[in-house]
């Protein structure tokens, strides 16, 4: 008798970590869905200003007809890009805000649109969405992080491995990005 709640308690300690264990697999995936809905909110938001943007800027900036041109076009791609891809979508935001730097600087170059409240506003915008994207890529890793590490530790990779749960890739800084600007005060 004794032996027999013995096994029965032991069995639904048993079920009561797997139950906890798998719960928190799901809590942390589900925490990267989250936190990769968050990056496709500010891309959203990104995309939708950048109409305006253009609009605004091409009444100022004949000249500046190519930056233009290249920030609708990776606008476009960056819409077309596969929702599961994240990568190919970082990258193709990456170039985004690089050429984006470019219609910043348009701004230095005509003091008129520099004055124009609109591009300012539109710029103030940008510029936090910006800033909301880099969070976002801060919090979708460490999501990734926290979920990687589930899957790696035991018993909760048992549990992972039993339920077909797959580690999630981290949104990887462009080479580009990681070399160190070179600063010449040679003239």
């Amino acid at each position: 008798m004794t032996i027999g709640i013995i096994i029965a308690v032991v069995v639904v300690l048993l079920v009561i970590v797997y139950i906890s264990l798998y719960n928190g697999l799901i809590k942390a995936r589900t925490y990267v869905q989250e936190s990769w809905s968050q990056i496709d909110v500010q891309l959203k938001r990104r995309n939708d200003l950048i109409p305006n943007l253009i609009e605004t800027v091409k009444g100022y900036s004949h000249y500046e007809q190519s930056t233009l041109q290249k920030v609708t076009e990776l606008r476009n791609q960056l819409i077309n890009t596969p929702s599961g891809d994240h990568q190919q979508a970082m990258a193709v935001s990456d170039q985004l805000s690089n050429t984006l730097k470019s219609i910043f600087a348009v701004g230095e170059a005509y003091p008129d649109l520099k004055a124009d409240q609109e591009y300012s506003r539109l710029m103030e915008e940008l510029t936090n969405t910006e800033n909301k994207i880099a969070y976002s890529r801060q919090l979708y890793n460490s999501s990734v992080a926290s979920l990687n590490m589930k899957l790696q530790s035991f018993p909760s990779n048992i549990v992972g491995s039993m339920h077909h749960f797959q580690q999630a890739d981290y949104l990887e800084v462009p080479e580009e990005e990681k070399t160190a600007p070179k600063v010449s005060f040679d003239k």
